[in-house]
């Protein structure tokens, strides 16, 4: 006979068991060519897990980590209608969230709020001068995260439905889910709500599209970088015409001081939010080995998405393109929180990682000495992996960077 405490510490991993197994030794995914990771690296207050699996034909996620000796910036990007906006924010982002820092002095949800607005700014001239060429990079656009460690506070911004996770222990030190981002995403009632609000001469703002609700049935997200089709009337692409923007690129921001009880935050496309919930994510994170703990979401989120269609193994062997039916390009970043570094003045590796780069170059998150010596400015050599150059260029077509962009909903 089963004893009442078999059957609950059975009824408390059975709902991990999914999560390619229970064993914490054994992760997989090595020999995986379209799964890039790296499994634990140093930031300025701890330690992070980087992972990305690509499912679209051309991989439309970007994710970006540039520890610091003053902090940790994380971006993650979630392309759709193409990579040309993601990979540009990916690009640029970071670069005027630094710089504007710099002139003020300090990082906060001011300096946030521009280095979106620059941002959009950027690409938006960008459609407009590429448009007559090519009016197929008006529909393409991107979700963006960007979390920020500086001074002991963490800030977090978003647009769209990538989303960011803070794990913290509760009462009786039990582990505690709580989502730091709003999903700016119509399957939302109160997003639709405001949505109709802000367009009340508009009926079909929102419509149903088979059992996904859509902005003007096209896209599932009400605020994202590009798009520009749906935001200025000389770049629309359908017949009904363009009165004002639909869509919108004002972040939602917000700042908390790191407490002691915060343990780790986790910041994900929505590839890994449409497949585990906030709780699953952040009991995996709880429960296993740090080493590879961004690989292990992965391909936990790859497990559930077989269960429901495939075998696992068979999902593996699926090529990029054709795994779009059951999963979304998923970028994860796992930012663990180490309250002994916060406090001192440690040395850390200064770099900047991108998701499928094997290489890196020193990071730039630098404020306060910046400020000392900003009469001394010195030039960026640029490298094959890091352009410096803020305008989207063409490069040679690559399996993961096409010269076309392509006109397609994902999101």
């Amino acid at each position: 006979m089963v004893s009442w405490l078999d059957r609950t510490v059975s009824a408390c991993c059975q709902p991990l068991g999914r999560y390619v197994g229970l064993s914490s030794g054994v992760l997989g995914g090595e020999d995986y060519p379209l799964l890039w990771y790296r499994d634990l690296e140093k930031h300025s207050c701890g330690e992070f897990s980087f992972a990305v699996v690509q499912a679209n034909q051309v991989c439309e996620d970007y994710g970006h980590v540039e520890p610091g000796r003053e902090g940790t910036f994380v971006g993650v990007y979630d392309g759709h209608g193409g990579l040309d906006a993601s990979r540009f924010a990916c690009d640029n982002l970071s670069r005027h969230l630094i710089t504007l820092a710099r002139e003020k002095g300090t990082i906060d949800e001011e300096v946030l709020n521009n280095a979106f607005a620059a941002t959009e700014d950027g690409f938006l001239s960008i459609v407009e001068r590429e448009f007559h060429v090519d009016p197929a990079i008006a529909s393409t656009g991107c979700c963006c995260l960007v979390g920020v460690i500086w001074k002991r506070t963490l800030y977090v911004a978003n647009l769209g439905d990538c989303r960011a996770v803070l794990g913290h222990t509760g009462r009786f030190n039990r582990i505690v889910a709580e989502q730091l981002t709003n999903d700016h995403n119509v399957r939302i009632k109160e997003v639709r709500d405001e949505l109709r609000a802000l367009h009340p001469d508009n009926p079909n703002i929102v419509s149903r599209v088979g059992s996904s609700w859509r902005v003007k049935g096209i896209i599932k997200v009400t605020r994202a970088i590009g798009d520009a089709f749906l935001k200025k009337p000389e770049f629309a692409l359908g017949v009904e015409p363009l009165r004002r923007a639909v869509l919108r690129a004002d972040p939602s921001v917000s700042s908390r001081n790191l407490q002691p009880c915060d343990r780790f935050v986790i910041f994900a496309s929505p590839g890994l939010w449409d497949l585990l919930s906030n709780e699953e994510v952040v009991q995996i994170v709880h429960t296993y080995p740090r080493q590879g703990i961004a690989r292990r979401l992965v391909l936990s989120a790859m497990n559930v998405a077989a269960d429901a269609r495939k075998k696992y193994d068979d999902l593996m062997n699926y090529d990029k393109g054709v795994r779009r039916a059951l999963h979304d390009d998923i970028t994860v970043v796992v930012i663990l929180i180490d309250h002994n570094m916060l406090n001192d003045e440690l040395s850390v590796p200064e770099m900047s990682v991108r998701g499928f780069v094997n290489t890196h170059r020193p990071s730039d998150f630098n404020i306060e000495q910046e400020v000392a010596t900003e009469s001394e400015p010195t030039e960026t050599e640029p490298t094959e992996t890091e352009p410096t150059e803020t305008e989207l260029t063409e490069s040679e077509p690559t399996e993961t960077e096409p010269t076309e962009t392509e006109l397609t909903e994902t999101v």
